[in-house]
């Protein structure tokens, strides 16, 4: 365990190598095999001579300070072949190669709605941010948010006075909670969910990080509820965001003399769901409660079909959020008519789908 563990620390503190080539990278060789192969091999892969060098030559301290971490009660670190990695998340452009988490990593499983908004929120907005989290809670459904002041804590809160699970996806690392004045909420928070970054446990909170922080919001949500959000608020990034990994949007209608309504409002006007009420996203998103078994049984099925299925690779990066052909002919590293050919035969067998713009797995069922 130890010895694949500082195995996926090498590969994450190799410098600019994204989630995109990680996972093409481990479609090859997984990772405590990499340190085998020849420099020639590895730049076959995509590593740049620098990113040699750093893969063969990493800073221990780093990988020792995060083992240190990691050894601590209810710390964990979850890597993209980790059978705890979220499912929904696995399927997103660039998922994050690990996971810090502090709390229960099952949650991260479980059904989830992210509930974001104005850090500047108004009373109203704060008080119907507690209400929905409170009653998707009570609908045993997980309620996801950033841990910023405004909405996203009181989001947190309501889950928790539910007696539910919540889950803050932090723009810092988890040893720097950010804000500060929330470290009782976030203490409280893993004990009844989780914390979850994809940053060092020592990272200071920069605004580069937040909007990383998003994507892992929206990607481990069924769908997205805005509260409240200003014209140029980050809680709109996460909603296109989500709608880019094929997420629904859900937004509460404000007053038009509200700022921090316009960018909700603006939502709205283009297309998300205008809700009122907790069953109304119930409604839309349908058997929420079951989304999740139904993901690890697929999950499950295609570790026991993976050599029964044809093009396993190809199939393995065909997700829930489209890719184009020549995306998924530069991961698997074959050529885009061989790759054609092929996703039209996992179309005849029911197991991918072209959409507009690329593919998508099908659905089972």
């Amino acid at each position: 365990m130890n010895a694949s563990l500082e195995s996926w620390l090498r590969l994450a503190a190799v410098p600019r190598l994204g989630g995109n080539a990680v996972s093409k990278i481990i479609c090859k060789h997984p990772p405590e095999k990499l340190i085998e192969l020849e420099d020639i091999h590895l730049a076959a892969l995509g590593f740049k001579p620098m990113q040699i060098h750093a893969f063969r030559h990493p800073d221990m301290s780093v990988i020792d300070k995060c083992m240190a971490w990691c050894s601590l009660p209810d710390r964990h670190i979850i890597s993209l072949t980790d059978q705890r990695y979220p499912y929904l998340l696995k399927q997103i452009s660039g998922a994050p190669p690990l996971l810090f988490v502090e709390g229960k990593p099952e949650t991260l499983s479980l059904p989830q709605i992210a509930i974001v908004g104005s850090r500047d929120a108004s009373a109203e907005g704060l008080a119907l941010a507690h209400e929905f989290a409170h009653a998707l809670a009570q609908h045993d459904v997980v309620v996801t948010s950033g841990l910023a002041l405004g909405i996203d804590g009181r989001a947190h809160r309501g889950a928790l006075d539910a007696g539910g699970n919540t889950i803050a996806v932090l723009g810092s690392g988890l040893e720097k909670v950010y804000p500060s004045r929330h470290r009782d909420l976030a203490k409280d928070i893993t004990s009844n969910g989780a914390l979850v970054s994809e940053l060092w446990p020592w990272s200071p909170p920069k605004p580069a990080f937040f909007p990383r922080r998003n994507r892992i919001i929206s990607g481990l949500s069924t769908g997205v509820l805005v509260v409240e959000a200003a014209l140029k608020s980050g809680s709109l990034i996460t909603a296109r965001l989500a709608l880019e990994q094929g997420r629904d949007v859900f937004a509460l209608p404000g007053s038009i003399h509200n700022p921090h309504a316009k960018g909700s409002n603006g939502l709205i006007k283009q297309g998300a769901f205008l809700v009122e009420s907790v069953d109304e996203i119930l409604e839309q998103v349908g058997a929420l409660a079951g989304c999740a078994i139904n993901h690890q049984l697929d999950v499950t099925q295609d570790q026991v079909l993976q050599e029964e299925l044809p093009f396993p690779e190809l199939l393995a990066n065909v997700g829930n959020e489209v890719r184009c052909v020549d995306v998924l002919a530069e991961i698997c590293d074959q050529p885009v008519h061989e790759i054609m050919m092929k996703l039209l035969e996992l179309e005849l067998l029911g197991l991918v789908s072209a959409v507009p713009g690329g593919y998508v797995r099908a659905r089972r069922g």
